[in-house]
Parts: C-alpha cells; structure tokens; sequence
C-alpha cells in the first residue's frame, strides 16, 4: 500500500520532473532511485542539501554539469593495462574538466555570509588533474582522429607518408597523362583498389600495360591495373602505415595507462558528480517551481502556507492554507463535488513526501511539514470490471490493508470515505474507521459529503472540519480550503439558482429533519459572516496601504524641497563667487595700469591716477561687500587655529580670498608654494588663514544636515518591491543605517511574495546585518508573508 499510496499521490510524477533536471544519465538514474526518509535527521538533512544547492544556483547561476560520462567502463580497462578507445579517452578528459570546473564553481568565490558546506565538502574529495587533461586534448583531435604532434615519430611517419603519396600521384599522373598510353586506357583517370593507385586499361591491351590486376569491371572490358612503376612505392607506403599503427597504438597505450593510474580517484570522482547533478536537479526543480525550505519535525505536525500542488498550472492553481496535527489529528473537509477536496487532500499528502524526499515545496515561507513512518492514501474511483468489484468494494479493500498496516506514526488520507453504499450505513461505517484512527492518535484527512461526519468534527475532541469554499452567485467552486468551517450542501441554493421553483425546494426542506435544516441554516450564516469579514479586512487593508503611500509621498515631497533649497543656496554662492572673481581681476588690471606710470606725472597723468585709485577703491568696496555676502562660505568656525601653517595644510589665501592647499615648505623669504585649482603661485606666509579642509567641513555639514533630516522624517517602511536582489540588498543595508540613527525600534521590509528568491535573500541578509536584533515575517494583520518585521538592538 505504501508504493501504491504513492503512485495515487503522484509523487512518480514528481519524480520524472525532477529526472528533467538532472544533466547526467548516472544523475537521472540516481533521481529516479530517490525515495523518503521517514528519519527526521535524515530529511532534515536532505533539505539543507536542497537549500545550499538553490542558493549557491541563484548566486552563481547554473553548475557547469556538462560533459560528465559514465567511465567506469573506460577506466576499469585502463586499470589492467588494456587500451582505451579514442572515444573513452575524450570521455574521461572531459569528466576529469568538468570535475575540476564544478570544484571551482563550489569552493570559489564565495560570499562570507552564504553556507555551503555540505556542498564543499563533497567537492573537497574531487580529484583534479590537469596534465593528463591537456595531455589527451592534445594528442586527440577528435572520437575518429590523433593529432600529427602526438609524438615526433608519429610526425615523422605521416610526413614520410604524404611525401611518398604526393610521389606515386605525380608519377600516376605522367603515366596517364603520356600520349603513348592514352590509346590503351578506357578513360584518363586515376583510382583506388584495395589502398592502392590504379588506371582502368582496356582488355585488348593487358599486354601492353605492365602491372598488378586488382580488379575488373563489371562486363570484364575494363582491366583496373597497378603500374609497375609504383608499386613499389605503394608497398613502401603499407609499411609506413603499419608503422603509423603501431605509434598509435603505443601512444593510446600510454594514456590509458595515465587514466588507469588513478583509477579509483576517477571512480571517486564519478560518484560524487553523480551525488552533486542529483542534488543541484533538486535545487534546479525547487527554482522553478518557487519552492521554499519546509520546516521538519517528527511529531506530525503539518502547516501548509499558501500551498501550491506542483503538477497543477501555476497560472491556474489557487494556493491552499491547512494544518493539520496540532491541537487535532484528525481533518474532515466537506463541500461540493469539483471544488478542490481531492486536490487539497492530494497536496497534504504530496507535500509531506516531498518533504520528506528532500525536495522543496512550491508554497511560503514557514510552511512545515512532518516526518511518518508511512503515507496511506485512498483516493480515486477504484472500480474494478475486471476483478467485478464496485466503487464501494474497491476502496473498502484498500481501506482494509492500509487499517491493518498503520501504527502510530503513520499519515492517512481518505477520499469520499464510505462512498458507492447507503449514506446511513456508509456514514456510520467512515465514523468508525475515523474514530479507530483517532483513537490511536494517527493523523488522518478525509473529505466526505456526509453530514454525520461533520457534526461528528463538532462533538468530538482533536477531529476538526475544513471545507471547500463555493460561490453560490456563480455557481463555481473558488477552490480556497477553510479549516474550522464544515462545509455547507448548497443543493437548494444552486437549485434556486437555476430555476427550480420556491414551492418545491419548500417541500424538499419539509423532509429534512428540523435539526438538520437548522444545522445547515447555522453554516449558512457563519459563511456569510466569514465572508464578510474578509472583505472588510481586505477594505482595511487597502486603506492601510493608501495611507502609506501618501505618507511616502509626503516625505518624498519634503526632500525634494530640501534639496531644492540646497540646490538654491549653492547658486547664490556661485554667484557670489563669480563676482568676486570679476572684482579681483579688474583690481589687478588697475594694478597693472599704476605700475606703468612714470613716478614725474603731469596733472592729467595726476588725475589719471586719482581715477584709477578711485576705480581701485571702488573695486575694494565691492570686494568687501561681496566677502559679506559669500561670509556663509567661509565661516570663522572652519579656520583651524591649531598649529603653525606646514606643507599639505589647507589654507585661505587672504588677498585673493581663495582657498588652496600648500606644497612645499617656507623658503628664507617665508614664502611658501600653494596649489589653487589648476595654478600654482608663490606667497608670503603672513597672507595665508590656515583652515579645515574642504572634506572636513563638508562632511561636518552633511553630517549634521542628514541626522537632522533622517532623524525627522525617516520611513518606518521601506518597499524593495521591483528590485532585483542586489539592488534590493543594497538599499535595505543603507536604510537600516538610516534607521537605527533615528533610534526606531522597529520597521518593516516589504518584499512581496512572488518566486521568493527576494524574500530568501533579505532573510539571509538579516541574519547578519550589525543592528538587527531579530527579525519575523509578518503576521496576518502586518502583510503577511510579503512583509518581514525588523527589531533592532
């Protein structure tokens, strides 16, 4: 029952998915020898097998698997000292490259925060070699050929070959060319027999042509003969060629003794490639089906996330929400027919071989499935023609072995339990059978249609009712399962619905007992409170969402002002400068001018230069008022008064107001050489202000202007929905800075749901980040699985 619980539950199938995966024939062949591990230690382990082969997979992208063979064959001959094919040869070159191709791939480069152990240690025992890679690459050319330069005597033995070709061809040649010839030759060519140059002579002519007879044609006119003048080059060119066989020979020989020499690391090496293609299929299969990491115990505790059935269109599947083994052992979900009982049923059992197989389940994080000593499941229409057994007898029989084969620790899924007989003789039977497995505390699941088993859930401790929800306004099931709600019939609705009249669905309620009619009038009314309280949560929830988008906009809105302000600021200081460079310059000019003039002036000379000093004064005055305005730039707080003014300070140049650094010590004169911009000018050491240098001050502002703002308006959300993972990273570790500087003790990380590869990647980043004292993902209220909660330290 065990194999064949599994074939009902499709878990053949998943394997012949997961075998896709896997890039080697020994790596299929071991995929489809996977069964499950009822040992908790060791499901556990496999899972993290799993987990490290998709996160190294997303990281680094696929394994190089290619070019792995099956050389056991190959290297077993080599081993006694046989020869091996050119073909066995390429072979174990190529799975000796791809070895050492995956061991790098596993042991190198890898980020501090990622856990691949389980990975590295089995690459650690890979044998590489790189010689005898090379070695055989070199000398083989291809499956069919050897290499000229696999050895000078296999060099010299083809050249001497060509050479004695090229000769038989040139003298093959003269001989039909020759016009003595023509008259006995059918046709002016030249071919082979048996490896040997020939010309076709006419018969009549045998005599006149001196030769070997290799051949004739067809009709006996045509004579395919050897000329005597180079035969006996030919017979020089089989011996070369038996030559050129044996080099070969001797050449293989020798790297198959190379292969041979380390046989058992080779064998070695072949079962560990064959272990990592199995477990990176795994891997491989989780991606691409968004499988999460389950959790595993052995207490048969099973929690399904948003579970999605592997098998079934991810663009189609609705995502199912169960538990089963806490606080009740036994599931009884009722609703009607087409709605999702068989396939919810299907996913608790498939989901706990998977995880019990080591394979990652398509669903969300926190998911947790159980470790059983078995999975029985009777599920399907097992009738029988051939065997003459009904519906009812069929499932009976299987009921039968899987009652007699069960202990404890076993998990039971049962589908239309007492179905195909009377409803009151198969409901008391299907009663019976839940309450012996309930008895032994044995976890069961079973969907029924009979009301019997649902007020049996209510009245009995550690059994629970579950349903399939249906919409009765359309008329079709939505598939969601609802644990602690029994299923309702819906048979008079859906009648109404279609047309049946009030009259009679009023007569059908008459003969319904007044208890049962009550009992599905309860189960109306829990429905449509149910119903109405998702749709006020999912109204709260959209305006929780409204709400922060406009307080992120509001503060989006507050920084692009600020920085507008900024932005200003730096304009007018622009400005600013701008002017008083221009005043400076035609000070200089001024300057310039006075000095030209001779020390005897007449008056105009005179007033020339009373002019040109008023201009002067002019110049200054505007220098000042200029200095008054840029006064916010140079501030007396970024003078730094300690110490005397040395090579590499920072320094303001007081007659020209510029800032610059000095780069070489004061001379005799005390002038010293400073670097502004792109200029560099002697002055006097009294004319320069020591200052803080421009990094100084600008991150003393930038300091204090970013605590400021983070500390007043930073988000206590943050949303990476959109990013890929290392845009995402990078901007989840600056805002954990940003707000653990504001002193905020907790914030949310919205990360979505989708494949979660993000979710996976945030949650690891977390685990080590400095400031991160925990962190959770969100609870129903919070946002679900798309939020994680942040704690800081």
């Amino acid at each position: 029952m065990k194999q064949k619980s599994k074939s009902v539950l499709e878990f053949d199938k998943i394997i012949g998915k997961l075998a896709e995966f896997a890039e080697t024939s020994n790596g299929k062949n071991e995929v489809l020898r996977l069964d499950v591990s009822s040992d908790l230690d060791g499901a556990t382990f496999r899972q993290k097998e799993t987990a490290q082969a998709l996160s190294i997979i997303i990281e680094k992208g696929n394994p190089p698997m290619g070019g792995i063979y099956d050389i056991k064959e190959y290297v077993k001959r080599g081993s006694v000292g046989g020869i091996i094919s050119l073909r066995g040869l390429v072979n174990c070159a190529d799975t000796l490259r791809a070895a050492r191709l995956v061991k790098n791939y596993v042991l190198l480069n890898n980020k501090e925060d990622r856990d691949y152990s389980m990975l590295e240690k089995l690459c650690m025992d890979i044998y590489t070699n790189k010689d005898t890679e090379d070695e055989i690459y070199r000398v083989i050319i291809s499956e069919e050929e050897i290499a000229d330069d696999a050895s000078p005597e296999l060099k010299r033995i083809r050249r001497e070959i060509q050479i004695k070709n090229n000769a038989i061809k040139n003298k093959i040649n003269q001989i039909v060319s020759s016009s003595a010839m023509q008259k006995y030759l059918q046709e002016s060519i030249v071919t082979m027999r048996n490896d040997r140059y020939v010309i076709p002579v006419r018969k009549e002519y045998r005599s006149m042509v001196r030769g070997i007879i290799h051949d004739q044609s067809s009709t006996g006119s045509t004579l395919f003969i050897e000329p005597i003048a180079v035969v006996e080059m030919t017979n020089d060119i089989a011996n070369l060629k038996t030559e050129e066989k044996k080099e070969v020979e001797r050449i293989l020989l020798e790297l198959s003794g190379m292969i041979g020499a380390v046989s058992e690391e080779m064998i070695t090496n072949q079962e560990i490639l064959t272990k990592l293609d199995f477990i990176f299929a795994k891997g491989k299969y989780a991606i691409s089906i968004n499988a999460v990491e389950p959790g595993i115990n052995d207490r048969g505790y099973i929690r399904i996330k948003k579970g999605r059935h592997p098998l079934i269109d991810p663009k189609i599947v609705v995502p199912i929400d169960a538990w089963l083994g806490d606080g009740f052992t036994t599931l009884i979900i009722t609703g009607p027919n087409t709605g999702g009982k068989t396939v919810s049923l299907k996913t608790l059992g498939l989901f706990s071989l998977m995880g019990m197989a080591g394979l990652h389940i398509p669903a969300e994080y926190g998911t947790e499935i159980s470790t059983f000593s078995a999975v029985y499941a009777d599920i399907g229409d097992e009738q029988s023609i051939e065997q003459s057994l009904s519906t009812f007898s069929s499932h009976m029989t299987n009921i039968v072995k899987i009652m007699k084969e069960v202990d404890e620790r076993s998990f039971v899924l049962f589908d239309e339990l007492g179905a195909g007989t009377d409803p009151t003789e198969g409901a008391a039977l299907a009663i019976a059978i839940l309450d012996t497995l309930h008895d032994k505390k044995i976890v069961t699941a079973a969907t029924t249609h009979y009301s019997e088993l649902k007020l049996y859930a209510l009245n009995t401790e550690g059994v629970i009712n579950a349903s399939v929800e249906f919409n009765v306004e359309t008329l079709s099931p939505t598939y969601k399962l609802l644990i602690g709600v029994p299923g309702k019939s819906n048979a008079f609705e859906i009648s109404k619905k279609l047309g049946l009249g009030q009259q009679i669905i009023d007569k059908a309620k008459k003969t319904i007992e007044t208890d049962k009619v009550e009992f599905e009038d309860a189960l109306k009314q829990i429905e449509d409170n149910r119903i109405y309280m998702e749709e006020k949560k999912r109204e709260i929830d959209r305006l929780d969402e409204q709400s922060k988008k406009k307080h992120a906009d509001f503060i989006a809105k507050e920084r692009k002002s600020l920085e507008k302000s900024e932005k200003l600021v730096d304009e007018a200081n622009y400005e600013a400068r701008k002017i008083v460079e221009n005043a400076r310059k035609e000070a200089a000019e001024i300057i310039k001018e006075l000095r030209k003039l001779n020390l005897e002036m007449d008056r105009d000379k005179n007033r020339r230069v009373n002019d040109l000093r008023q201009n002067l004064n002019d110049m200054t005055k505007q220098l000042e008022d200029n200095n008054k305005f840029t006064e916010q730039i140079y501030e007396e707080d970024n003078y730094d008064t300690n110490g005397e003014i040395q090579k590499g300070d920072a320094v303001t140049v007081k007659s020209l107001n510029q800032k610059g650094f000095v780069i070489s010590d004061a001379d005799s004169s005390q002038n010293v050489m400073v670097q502004l911009g792109l200029i560099k000018m002697k002055v006097k050491k009294s004319d320069l202000i020591k200052i803080k240098s421009d990094e100084e001050v600008k991150q003393k502002t930038n300091t204090s202007r970013m605590i400021k703002l983070k500390t007043s308006s930073i988000n206590p959300v943050i949303d990476l929905r959109g990013l890929n993972l290392d845009e995402a990273l990078l901007e989840l570790d600056k805002y954990l800075d940003d707000a653990f500087m504001s002193n905020l003790n907790e914030v949310q990380v919205i990360h979505g749901k989708g494949m979660g590869i993000l979710r996976e990647g945030v949650t690891q980043f977390l685990k080590k980040h400095k400031h991160v004292k925990e962190s959770r993902l969100g609870s129903f209220n919070e946002g679900g699985d798309g939020v994680t909660i942040v704690t800081f330290k």
